[in-house]
């Protein structure tokens, strides 16, 4: 008998959404299968039916969200591309709490590393210097920078609206920090 898959993408989001809540509490080496599958409601037999361990499932978790970076990225046209448009692509209701949980306290420094990757500089539109030795620390710094912004609006339960922050994050980047300094 095959299994609905309304029911299998549920069970598995289920043990995501458990994963994710417990990821966002206490570093991955501190978490088990059992305890994912006792907090989701079935058994450790269950959980191995999707992922064959915990670190599968944080694979799986990054790749997912990745792939969906690239996809909406390669739906922009290359000379549309900004480092707004990936931050953009990063602000969905769906990865909030796979994001919170890769990006917050005991998060995945791996996939920091793989979304700075991901987001190219041939997909960034950036006025970068004319010595390329300069080059890739002017891109981290706008990686780097832009990543931990986002990163502390996620900690602070947006707090601002998704259009705040983006103009937020814009006007530092064209204006600098002095703008936002009493004179």
């Amino acid at each position: 008998m095959k299994k609905q898959p309304q029911i299998t993408e549920r069970t598995r989001q289920t043990f995501v959404g458990v994963f994710c809540e417990l990821y966002s509490q206490k570093p991955i080496e501190k978490i088990s299968v059992q305890e994912i599958a006792k907090k989701s409601g079935y058994n450790r037999s269950t959980f191995y039916q999707y992922f064959t361990d915990i670190y599968e499932l944080l694979d799986a978790l990054e790749n997912d969200i990745l792939n969906d970076i690239k996809e909406e990225l390669a739906k922009k046209e290359l000379s549309m591309h900004t480092f707004q448009d990936a931050l953009h692509c990063l602000d969905k209701k769906e990865h909030l709490l796979v994001l919170k949980a890769l990006l917050g306290d005991y998060g995945s420094p791996r996939f920091l590393k793989r979304l700075k990757k991901e987001i190219t500089l041939n997909q960034l539109e950036l006025n970068v210097p004319q010595k390329p030795s300069l080059t890739p620390y002017v891109i981290e710094f706008y990686l780097s920078t832009s990543l931990s912004l986002f990163r502390l609006w996620l900690q602070r339960q947006k707090d601002l609206s998704s259009e705040e922050f983006f103009k937020l994050v814009e006007n530092l980047y064209s204006k600098g920090v002095t703008s936002y300094s009493k004179e």
